[in-house]
Formats: structure tokens, sequence, C-alpha cells
């Protein structure tokens, strides 16, 4: 008989998986409920701070009292008062107020005043940290490209040798379409604009009132909130809450960012089975519980299934981005507290986990020359056609007794496992031909020759990223944190 296999004891509800396995220790603070609480409180004070210096009877020495009492978070105690009050904003409010022994906050404030600009100033914060990432990845990219970019390989289309690349310029691919994401985020990161307050149908009557219908000053505390939080603008005319397609434009920022990584990590799985090249394995490491010699590219495979978490994050992005009733309600509240940490979460994972894989990446190059001689005579065979036609063979007809024997030994070396590509030595012999085994040989040449601006393409890609980072050398100096 079974044994019970059902938990009775006391449970505690589980974590964010994202955020305990993979995120960096900066990212999980930055989403986390006292780092939020800690902000909202931050922008209540700027905010008093603000209305105070355009006139509005705020002591200076109740602003001192809430900043005191800024750090004194106790969730637990939060929480109780939301089981009375059943709202989140009030229970906050109360507690603060409480804490700091008055009542000068929130004054023409709606909750979403509250929660749109402190979430907004979490996401602009989150995507600063994803670019310190995204750089220190293009650095470890670029270096690789640099060392790899005198190794010739077969390159592949459709997973098929199809001509002779350089492993530097594969890197260099990856970390292009990599650069063009920074570019994104940097372009969204300047163009991010911060809602403000706005109060309930985003008129700014309330603020106004206080102001006694000075457009000016409630103008000028817009402008210093935002100054104050980071941001270069605001928005100008928005209801209850920012349009959501703000937060579909940040998470497919993020899609496209982690898009050269995760095209890495898939070729990466691909050339490790092939025995090309590893992601490291480290003394200790386990790569199959049941076969001892297997060395799999696991990291590589959990950027893949993380890049499936961040097109989770998309989708539901998505739906939400185009729901709002009339000035606004808070039908998203939930997917919101869902993807919007869970994508940001994903991407440091994808960057994290990548930079690991690259650190300790490391190339076969015998077993890669080896693959490459398999399939050079396939991968010059625009060589043979040259020297037909030059030798008085149509185009047309050289292609066609070309391709007879090419598709013969294919044939020849999948179906009885021949070991050696004859293709030179079957053109020679084929008195259709007027070409020798020594003239196909000294028209192949050394295989680095046949890579055509691969090697250029590579430097130019590694100087525009030494470019780049010399404008940021914190970020490029950033270490991976460890992560499971």
């Amino acid at each position: 008989m079974m044994s019970d296999l059902e938990y009775k004891g006391e449970a505690q509800p589980p974590v964010n998986v994202l955020a305990s396995r993979y995120a960096s220790p900066e990212m999980v603070a930055n989403f986390s409920d006292e780092a939020k609480v800690f902000m909202e409180r931050g922008l209540w004070i700027e905010i008093m701070r603000q209305q105070a210096a355009l006139g509005l009877d705020i002591p200076e020495e109740a602003i001192q009292d809430y900043e005191e009492a800024q750090g004194v978070i106790d969730l637990e105690s939060i929480r109780e008062r939301e089981k009375k009050s059943r709202h989140d904003v009030n229970s906050r409010i109360e507690e603060f107020n409480d804490l700091a022994g008055h009542q000068y906050i929130q004054w023409g404030m709606t909750s979403r005043d509250l929660t749109e600009n402190a979430e907004q100033y979490q996401i602009l914060r989150a995507m600063d940290i994803i670019n310190v990432r995204v750089l220190a990845t293009l650095g470890r990219m670029a270096a690789r490209a640099a060392e790899y970019n005198e190794l010739p390989m077969a390159g592949r289309t459709h997973n098929v040798a199809a001509q002779t690349i350089t492993l530097g310029k594969r890197f260099a691919n990856f970390g292009e379409e990599l650069l063009d994401g920074y570019d994104r985020l940097v372009a969204l990161r300047a163009a991010y604009a911060l809602r403000g307050i706005k109060g309930p149908v985003g008129t700014q009557q309330d603020m106004l009132d206080l102001f006694e219908g000075d457009e000016s000053k409630l103008a000028e505390l817009e402008h210093n909130i935002a100054e104050a939080l980071g941001f270069q603008d605001t928005l100008g005319s928005v209801g209850q809450v920012y349009p959501r397609s703000m937060d579909f434009d940040v998470v497919t920022a993020l899609k496209q960012a982690t898009a050269g990584p995760v095209n890495f990590a898939t070729t990466l799985r691909l050339m490790a089975g092939q025995e090309l090249a590893t992601e490291g394995f480290k003394p200790g490491q386990v790569g199959s519980n049941a076969m001892p010699h297997k060395m799999n590219a696991a990291r590589a495979e959990r950027i893949t299934s993380l890049s499936v978490v961040l097109s989770g994050a998309v989708t539901m992005a998505s739906e939400i981005s185009s729901r709002q009733w009339n000035e606004g309600d808070v039908s998203c509240s939930a997917a919101r507290r869902v993807f919007i940490p869970d994508a940001f979460y994903a991407s440091d994972g994808i960057f994290q986990t990548t930079m690991e894989v690259l650190d300790n990446f490391g190339a076969y190059p015998e077993v890669i020359n080896a693959e490459l001689q398999r399939y050079l005579p396939f991968l010059t065979t625009t060589k043979a056609l040259m020297a037909a036609v030059k030798g008085g063979v149509g185009r047309e007809e050289a292609h066609a007794i070309i391709k007879e024997h090419a598709v013969a030994v294919a044939l020849s070396m999948r179906e009885t496992g021949q070991a050696e590509n004859d293709l030179f030595e079957r053109l020679a012999n084929d008195e259709r031909l007027p070409i020798t085994k020594e003239d196909l040989e000294e028209a192949v040449g050394e295989p680095i020759e046949l890579t055509g601006a691969a090697r250029s393409q590579t430097s130019d890609f590694v100087h525009k990223v030494s470019t780049v980072l010399r404008e940021h050398p914190d970020a490029a100096a950033y270490t991976p944190a460890t992560v499971l």
C-alpha cells in the first residue's frame, strides 16, 4: 500500500521561484514589498515638500517626523489594517500617519496618484538594472568574438552546413542583436514618462483646488516630482491610470533585449550536442543523475526556459493593454502584480545566466576543424563551379554534374558511414569537367580565406561594443550574481 503523500502540517505561502532562484539581489530588492512601502513613503514625503514649497501649510517638523518613520516598515501590521479596511492603499496611509503622528500625506491625491507613480519608479529602476546587465553581457560577447575571430568553422542555415564562417562571427551575430536591443532599452528609458498627480479621473481637480486654481503651481509640482524620481517627462492627458500599452512597451523591449542571448543559448545547445563547444562543466557538477558521462548544457537550457516565462509576460501585457473602461479601472491589477516583476526577474535571470555561460565557455578547435573538413568540399562547390566554367563548360551543365557528385557523396556518408568526403576526387575523375584535384585544392586554399568578410564584421562589432562600454565602465565591470 502506498504511503500517504498529502502534507498535513502548517504550510507557508510558496516564494516566487524567479526571485528566489534566478534573479539578482538588486532586482529582487527593487520589487520587494518592503521596497514598495519605502518608495511610496518617499514619494509622499517629496510631494509634501513640494506642496509646502508651493504654499500649502505643511510644517517642516511634520515632514521630518514622516522622514524618521519612513524606514519603520511592519508588513504584518499593514496587512492587519487591510483586513479591516479591504483597501491596500488606505492601510498604508493609516500606518504611515500613525507612525509619524500626523495626517499630511495624500493631500489632493487618489490612490492611483500614489501607486501608479511608485510602480513606474520601480519599472524605471528595474530598466536601469537591466541596462547594466546588457552592457556587461555585451562586453563578454565581444570578448569571445575577438577571441575566436580566427577560428573557421562550418556555418549552418536550417541547421545544415552551408558555408564557412568563424566562431567569432557567430558570437558577433548574437552580440549585434543584443546591441540593437540595448539601443531600444536606452530609447525607451529616455521616453518613459511619469503619470504624475492626475487625480481620480485625470483632471487634477483636487490638487488644483488645494492650489486655489493656480495651474502653474500644479505644473511645477508635477515637474519637480518627475525630476526627483528620475523621469524626463510626465504624461499630459491620462485618466485614473497610465496607458497599459506602456507596460506592453516595457515588456516587449525586455523580450527584444534578451533575444540575442536566447538565440546564443539555443545555438550553444546544438554545438554542445555536437561536441563543438561547452558552456563549462565545473568540478562537482552533475550532468545526469542516471548517465554519469553527460555534460549537459543545462545553463543554456535555463536561458531558453526563462525566455518562455518572458513570452508569457508579453502575452499578459498584451491582454491588458487595451481593456481599460472609460477613465480607468483596476481589472489589470492582479495581472500586473504578476507579470511586471516576473518579466524583470526572468530577464535578469537570462542575463545573469548568459554572463556565467560566457565566462565559462570553451570551444573544441579539433572537433570544430574535423567537422569543417568533413563538410568543406560541400561548402566550396562554388569554387569547383567557377573552375569548370573557366575551363569551358557551360554553367548549368557544370552545376548539374557537381550536384550529381555532391548528392552521391552526401548519401554515401549518411547511408554507409563513409568517413572521408571524397567529392574533390570524384569531380577530378569526371571527364566531363576540365579540372584536377590539385586545381580544386588550390582554389579552396586555407579555410579561413573562405570566410568572406566575417573577420572584419566581427572586428567592427567588437569596436562598437568597446565604444559603448567606455561610456559605462562600471557596467562593463559588473560581476554576475551567484545563482543556483
